[in-house]
């Protein structure tokens, strides 16, 4: 079982910058791929950005040049440096591992992009 915890979300101004962790339970480097996935209300979750083992990402049309995922192996943490935020950003963020043979979820963590 892996168990993801996470943080850094809040309420920010347009235009401002959150970063959000998802800490893991075990060693990342155990784990195939990790994400990151947003739901706003009454929208269905849509994924946001996506990092393998090996350090490939991929981002949606929507976020690309202005967020960043990242991982510190050291740390068993995944990172989402979110800048650029805008009102339709808003959303609770998921963090999800993927092994060979299970995926994990978070339990979200909210932000609120409002002036």
């Amino acid at each position: 079982q892996v168990q993801l915890v996470e943080s850094g979300g809040g309420l920010v101004q347009p235009g401002g910058s959150l970063r959000l962790s998802c800490a893991a339970s075990t060693s990342i480097f155990t784990i195939y791929a990790m994400g990151w996935y947003r739901q706003a209300p009454e929208k269905q979750r849509e994924l946001v950005a996506t990092i393998t083992n090996g350090g490939n990402t991929n981002y949606a049309d929507s976020v690309k040049g202005r967020f960043t995922i990242s991982r510190d192996n050291a740390k068993n943490t995944v990172y989402l440096q979110m800048d650029s935020l805008q009102p339709e950003d808003t959303a609770v963020y998921y963090c999800k591992a993927t092994s060979t043979t299970k995926t994990y979820w978070g339990q979200g963590t909210q932000v609120t992009v409002s002036s």
